[in-house]
């Protein structure tokens, strides 16, 4: 496996670095925030592990670019820092794991080793219907060529729908699945989140994906 790590604290990087080698892992380092960018978009990694606080451009702002242009590859982020909101903002922007400093080397190991499992089943978090792409695991949509921007609810309903195409969800079943509660039937926060996810999925399209089956709910149009 080949793995880049992006840190500028010497003694760290050159633990990490050691640790890794002799664990059989192939080992690029960066040490600030640009070199690491360049790397990690001119080379192809199996995990990046990416420090937030870095010199040059920062990890969350990697992480967005990489993410941004479509680059899935798995990233660990790492900080001194435990504040949630920090940690948050990282998994959202598409980090797929998260360490805080100091940690153990055989924790680190077994977290690579996690996301490279994941990663080779990376097929399997990519679901299509028609010309419609949706990422499981970095939250990305697109349509044709275009990036859709979703909010999570929306997210979380798209998934719902596209896990099933063809079939009629009733709005009880997605109540149930996407807002955690039991069916109100003087509720409208299904139908109102559906004609937003709408309103960026199908919007001015010919072919319109997200059917209303009339008295029984949602489905998701079968290529």
């Amino acid at each position: 496996m080949k793995v880049l790590l992006v840190e500028d604290e010497k003694k760290i990087s050159d633990f990490v670095v050691k640790g890794l080698r002799e664990q059989g892992y192939v080992v690029e380092l960066a040490e600030d925030g640009n070199d690491g960018f360049v790397h990690a978009t001119t080379q192809s990694y199996d995990v990046v592990i990416l420090d937030i606080m870095l010199p040059g451009r920062d990890g969350l702002s990697i992480l967005k670019s990489l993410r941004k242009e479509g680059n899935t590859v798995p990233v660990i982020l790492v900080t001194a820092r435990s504040e949630l909101d920090e940690r948050l903002e990282g998994l959202n922007m598409g980090a797929d794991d998260y360490l805080t400093k100091p940690f153990y080397l055989d924790e680190l190991v077994a977290r690579i080793q996690a996301l490279h499992r994941r990663s080779s089943g990376q097929s399997l978090s990519l679901m299509q219907v028609e010309d419609l792409i949706v990422n499981l695991t970095t939250r990305e949509v697109k349509r044709g060529e275009d990036s859709i921007d979703l909010t999570t609810r929306e997210f979380n309903l798209l998934e719902y729908l596209i896990r099933s195409p063809g079939r009629v969800l009733t709005r009880t079943q997605i109540l149930e699945q996407v807002w955690g509660y039991d069916f109100d039937p003087s509720t409208n926060v299904v139908d109102v989140c559906v004609q937003r996810l709408r309103k960026k999925v199908d919007a001015g399209r010919d072919l319109q994906l997200i059917e209303t089956v009339r008295g029984a709910g949602y489905r998701m149009r079968k290529s």
